[in-house]
């Protein structure tokens, strides 16, 4: 009978609120930029790609129209996006 191994448990540590925040206003950024990308190619789609890229865009846009909610409730300000947009371009 093989013996168990046991793992070390790792302990999970709650992110601060700046950390969540920041995080909310870096998924914004995201998905402004997927939302751009996908109105690209539907400008080029042919026949049945049309659909998909039609449901991409609704999709991204309900998407980011609860990040931005989100973030409105929290109070931050939305102006910040580009500045942080600009900062963390290489990590996107």
């Amino acid at each position: 009978m093989k013996e168990e191994e046991y793992k070390k448990e790792i302990k999970i540590t709650e992110k601060t609120q700046q950390e969540r925040e920041l995080e909310l206003m870096i998924s914004i950024i995201k998905a402004r930029k997927e939302l751009e990308v996908a109105n690209l190619n539907f400008e080029y789609a042919q026949e049945d790609l049309i659909d998909y890229y039609t449901y991409q865009i609704k999709a991204t846009r309900a998407k980011f129209d609860y990040l931005v909610k989100k973030a409105k409730e929290k109070g931050l300000a939305l102006d910040m996006i580009e500045q942080i947009d600009i900062r963390y371009n290489k990590v996107i």
